[in-house]
């Protein structure tokens, strides 16, 4: 199943930001089983939902929707302003990168927009791949800090955030953030978080992975699982898959298919 989705402002949701973003198709794949949770995943820079959701329609999930949507089209520093699809402006990948906040905060409040129509009783959860574990990421400090960057109430209670081959945004920010919140610090610590990244990545390097689950950690993220996959580059395996499933199944207590 796939369907349009509307325009975003930057401005977090309740706002008037200075540029609108279309988003692409979304594609959703619904639960074989008892739903019990829902994820929106989020593709790389460049490509679209449909990979994904694609793939998930093949795991070993069956309690578990998937909504898998598309970035918009925009103008790419990091590839001289040509258009591809992204969550967010980038001009390089690595820690000292100037960050698109506007872009960051647009693209996580359209994920916020799709989780909030979710029933109460189902557990939410945001992974991605790349620039899009970027965002689960942006999206995690948001819950945390109770706020988008731009100040702005973030509104949607987060239960997993997945993160692969991914790097963290704003890391400088992370602290203040986190410790400006009354209810920051307890979120972080509760907030489960599964950090996959590949030793070989020639993309987002490992070093800046792993200095994104440190720095995660040291601002109170205590449930966090960083995981380093031998000779692996900037692509999934299914070690790496099946290590996901095992986790989310465990975290979000997932009963699988129950045969009567």
């Amino acid at each position: 199943m796939s369907y349009h989705s509307t325009s975003m402002n930057s401005g977090g949701g309740n706002g008037v930001g200075r540029r609108n973003f279309e988003f692409g198709r979304t594609h959703v794949v619904r639960p074989k089983g008892r739903h019990q949770a829902t994820i929106v995943w989020l593709h790389g820079l460049g490509d679209n939902g449909s990979s994904w959701s694609q793939l998930f329609e093949t795991l070993p999930l069956p309690n578990i929707k998937w909504i898998c949507p598309t970035a918009p089209t925009r103008s790419v520093s990091l590839f001289g302003g040509l258009p591809y699809s992204a969550w967010f402006d980038v001009g390089e990948i690595s820690e000292n990168a100037a960050d698109d906040l506007e872009g960051l905060d647009a693209s996580a409040a359209h994920v916020a927009n799709l989780l909030s129509t979710e029933p109460p009783n189902i557990k939410l959860g945001i992974g991605g791949f790349s620039m899009g574990a970027a965002i689960a990421l942006h999206s995690a400090v948001c819950h945390v800090s109770g706020r988008y960057a731009n100040g702005n109430v973030y509104p949607i209670n987060l239960s997993a955030i997945v993160s692969l081959s991914g790097w963290l945004p704003c890391s400088s920010a992370l602290r203040n953030r986190i410790e400006g919140s009354r209810d920051g610090i307890r979120r972080a610590a509760s907030l489960p978080l599964f950090l996959c990244h590949g030793r070989g990545d020639d993309v987002v390097a490992y070093e800046l992975g792993e200095k994104s689950a440190r720095a995660l950690s040291v601002a109170g993220f205590r449930n966090l699982i960083f995981r380093s996959y031998n000779g692996l580059g900037h692509y999934t395996v299914p070690e790496e898959t099946d290590e996901v499933c095992s986790w989310l199944t465990a975290n979000l207590g997932l009963e699988g298919f129950r045969f009567n």
